[in-house]
């Protein structure tokens, strides 16, 4: 590592009345790069951790110790900072700003979670992410929510990672960091508002499982898309599945899809009918949201501080309004030509509505690809976890009979119930 030397150019300044002393300069630099060096070896090491626990040790145990480390190192030593979560946006500017380096550390936590996804599922989520791992902590009394519900929040994390794709793409700031629940949490303070709904996130936590994980993480969106393909998955049993539905029963996720038989006739024409109207609606639905986001992105460039100048300056040369501001009376000072604030204005805001128009697509084909997939009806023999909602927590192989019986543990007496 290079290490750099400056020159003290005016003597420091003495304190003679209080006494205080300057610190003394430590090399932070050295540690941080240390400390990232380490946060990434950690990070290897627990996801590999994480996948031999779920996949092939297959122990609940073994995932809560390491979600217990997972929340004490990366979420209160590290403060919850660098998080694959946030990462996202770090990459993404990346991608939208020439002039900005992504840190190596944010692109190993924004990129190994997911070649983890693509090799064995979500195991990241099972017990590595500090957010996931606190909230599986607190889940005492779990409930199962409405499954109308359930498909109703799911579409909120896509938007949310639009979103916060499109602010970073045109300036608009880091808002999953900024709006982090879990972030006063781990660092021990923050604004009333955050403190708040951080606490609200953990009380709901204790009946609901992992809601923040479930209905607004965006990782966890990038993480199911990819869980879809992986090579080695989570099996809720290590033989035949005998549809005791006891593993649906442990799931406090409703991760899991239910064996089911063959439709009547007139109940697959009917889905058929159905599926044919939603993909006929899709690309309405996208259409609309191409419209709708970029309105929404002229309105939201006037927020930016350069469009926000420009209409300022504009309705001060035209004569609309006669006082002038701070803002406007400093980029006078400067000697700035008015076309050139005016054209910085334009392509601030011509960002902004292609952003929002993006971001709007994505949307309205969340939405339509959702009610299509409402209107497939899949048909499975055994009881599997699906993938896309899988958290790998390994809840439900101790209920599963055929598990009991690869571990030689004694088997319940299981009821008769009719067949899903």
């Amino acid at each position: 590592m290079t290490t750099f030397f400056a020159a003290q150019r005016f003597p420091p300044p003495q304190f003679t009345e209080t006494g205080h002393k300057i610190p003394m300069m430590t090399e932070p630099v050295v540690r941080s790069l240390a400390l990232e060096r380490l946060d990434i070896v950690v990070l290897v090491a627990v996801l590999g951790l994480a996948a031999w626990l779920a996949l092939r040790y297959r122990s609940r145990r073994g995932l809560v110790w390491l979600g217990i480390f997972s929340a004490l190192y990366f979420g209160f030593w590290r403060k919850g900072c660098i998080c694959a979560i946030g990462s996202i946006q770090n990459i993404t500017q990346g991608i939208f700003d020439s002039s900005y380096g992504v840190p190596v550390t944010a692109l190993a936590f924004g990129l190994l979670p997911l070649v983890a996804a693509l090799l064995f599922g979500r195991v990241f989520c099972s017990a590595v992410c500090p957010h996931g791992a606190l909230q599986d902590l607190v889940l005492l009394k779990p409930v199962k929510i409405p499954e109308w519900l359930e498909h109703g929040l799911r579409p909120l994390a896509y938007v949310y990672l639009g979103l916060a794709v499109v602010f970073v793409a045109t300036g608009g700031g880091y808002i999953i960091c900024q709006y982090d629940p879990f972030i006063t949490i781990f660092r021990l303070s923050g604004s009333a508002l955050m403190v708040s709904l951080g606490i609200g996130f953990l009380v709901t936590g204790i009946f609901v499982g992992r809601p923040y994980c479930r209905f607004l993480c965006p990782y966890g969106v990038l993480l199911g898309m990819l869980s879809t393909v992986s090579k080695w998955r989570v099996r809720i049993t290590p033989d035949n599945c005998t549809q005791c539905r006891l593993c649906e029963q442990s799931c406090p996720f409703n991760s899991i899809n239910k064996a089911s038989l063959d439709a009547p006739l007139h109940t697959v024409t009917t889905d058929k009918r159905r599926l044919a109207i939603m993909i006929a609606v899709a690309p309405l639905l996208v259409a609309l949201g191409v419209w709708l986001g970029g309105v929404s992105g002229a309105t939201m460039s006037r927020k930016h501080r350069v469009v926000n100048l420009a209409e300022r300056v504009h309705l001060e040369e035209t004569g609309a309004v006669k006082d002038t501001t701070d803002a406007s009376a400093a980029f006078r000072a400067t000697g700035e030509p008015v076309e050139k604030l005016f054209s910085d204005a334009y392509a601030v805001q011509n960002r902004f509505v292609l952003a929002g128009r993006l971001c709007g697509a994505w949307i309205g084909l969340v939405i339509g690809l959702k009610l299509i997939s409402l209107s497939v009806r899949s048909h499975r023999k055994d009881y599997e976890a699906d993938q896309t909602r899988c958290v790998a927590c390994a809840r439900c192989f101790r209920y599963c009979p055929e598990e009991l019986k690869r571990l030689g543990l004694p088997v319940p007496e299981i009821p008769s119930s009719p067949t899903p």
